[in-house]
């Protein structure tokens, strides 16, 4: 028996049975080690040496926890709040209300899709931006599934379609290990091959906003989770205002320079908002901590995922499944491509990184491209694909647990049922039947 097989389909179920994904990765993890051949003392040793291997990842999300709420403490937030009540109380309430949730869902998909390609921060901007509007969401009834999805669609569909951003760091990895598998491509090329997979993503969002999620949805005003001191919190000024908007550039613009770790970028925007003194520095011991227990969820599910990722490359059998694939598809080219997006799925949502899942899978998919006969635009769309398709809805993926942090501030949000399994059913469902047909006729 297959152990990544074992362990995904087991983390997969014991995360649909609420059970803590954490817990859920490493139990899972210690089965499919064993399952493997590893022993249970090799496991824990690998396990627990891939702890590191997001770390970094992790004391970000936690720096820029921190950063959301200083931002939270400078006023930004309650000062765009009372813009958009304001916008609410106007006459024809019911019109209204239904122009400001389309306000709300364009500004999420822009500002989402932005922080892919345009400013790359990535999920820097959610703890910043979706806790605070929460109460306006509340009062709008918006259903926070297609919150989930609006974010998740912005953090996955634009690196898969755009060269900018982390869109080129993911199209230079298809380039990089296409060619090492004896396939040389330009990457002008991957634009046009992953332009129908990308319209899988756009009909499951139209799905989600006019379909699956456009009836209201009732939550009550909780506490927000790393906001438990707002009550020194001082009233918002031009110049916290101005300070705020001054943080957010330099942040914004200290990533560009180092996109390679967004630790520099969170300590610069925290450093901005100190010596600016738009948040006293008596509050920044309690506002780093109510950050990082903010973004606490998400580091020690990267943290795990890390370990979880090590042990089923250790045990081998990503190989195995891969060429186990290989021996049975024969050269039906539809099954063929049917079963290298199975495999690809099965890897994504094990180790929720779409980034990761390209290289173990070109390797083998190259060369079975060509012998099936399979055009090069077609080989481009279905390594793409089928490394992409389980980034949305994978318990581990930061595209799933970045819009999880935010929207679950106040405790009224489950990261399998109403992030994972809705973006699941959205985009890798669609992703793979577009997927599959865009390798078919390309």
């Amino acid at each position: 028996m297959n152990a990544v097989v074992v362990a995904v389909g087991l983390m997969l179920l014991l995360s649909l049975l609420r059970v803590h994904v954490v817990l859920a990765l490493a139990i899972s993890a210690i089965v499919g080690g064993l399952v493997g051949g590893l022993s249970f003392n090799t496991t824990i040793e690998v396990f627990t040496a891939g702890l590191g291997g997001n770390a970094e990842i992790a004391f970000s999300y936690a720096l820029l926890g921190g950063f959301a709420i200083a931002l939270a403490k400078t006023g930004l937030p309650d000062f765009l709040i009372s813009k958009l009540q304001q916008w609410m109380e106007r006459k024809g309430e019911s019109r209204q209300q239904t122009l400001t949730k389309m306000l709300l869902f364009l500004m999420l998909t822009i500002v989402a899709c932005m922080s892919q390609n345009l400013i790359p921060i990535h999920i820097a901007f959610i703890p910043i931006l979706i806790p605070p509007i929460l109460t306006i969401l509340n009062q709008l009834q918006v259903d926070r599934r297609l919150i989930a999805c609006i974010l998740t669609f912005g953090l996955t569909a634009p690196y898969m379609l755009l060269p900018y951003g982390f869109g080129q760091l993911f199209h230079r990895i298809i380039a990089d290990n296409m060619a090492q598998s004896g396939l040389v491509i330009d990457m002008a090329m991957i634009p046009e091959a992953m332009l129908l997979p990308t319209a899988s993503s756009v009909l499951g969002l139209v799905l989600a906003v006019f379909v699956s999620y456009r009836k209201n949805r009732a939550y009550h005003n909780e506490p927000l989770a790393g906001f438990e001191h707002a009550e020194e919190q001082q009233p918002y000024t031009k110049w916290t205002l101005t300070a705020a908007g001054a943080a957010v550039v330099v942040t914004v613009a200290v990533q560009w320079a180092y996109n390679d770790s967004m630790i520099p970028a969170a300590l610069s925007g925290i450093f901005v908002l100190l010596a600016t003194r738009a948040v006293q520095f008596r509050i920044a011991d309690d506002m780093i901590t109510d950050g990082m227990k903010m973004m606490a969820f998400i580091g020690f599910v990267m943290l795990a995922a890390a370990g979880f990722a090590d042990v089923i490359r250790e045990t081998g059998h990503v190989e195995t499944l891969v060429a186990d694939v290989v021996a049975t598809i024969g050269g039906n080219k539809a099954i063929a491509v049917a079963a290298m997006f199975a495999v690809g799925l099965v890897i994504t949502l094990g180790i929720g990184s779409s980034f990761s899942t390209i290289p173990i899978i070109a390797v083998l998919f190259v060369p079975l491209g060509m012998e099936l006969g399979l055009s090069t635009m077609a080989i481009i769309s279905l390594i793409g694909a089928a490394g992409a398709i389980g980034d949305a809805g994978a318990p581990a993926s930061d595209s799933t647990l970045g819009p999880t942090a935010g929207l679950n501030a106040d405790g009224q949000h489950n990261h399998i049922w109403d992030t994972c399994v809705p973006t699941f059913l959205h985009f890798t469902v669609p992703l793979f039947i577009f997927g599959w047909i865009a390798a078919m006729i390309l």
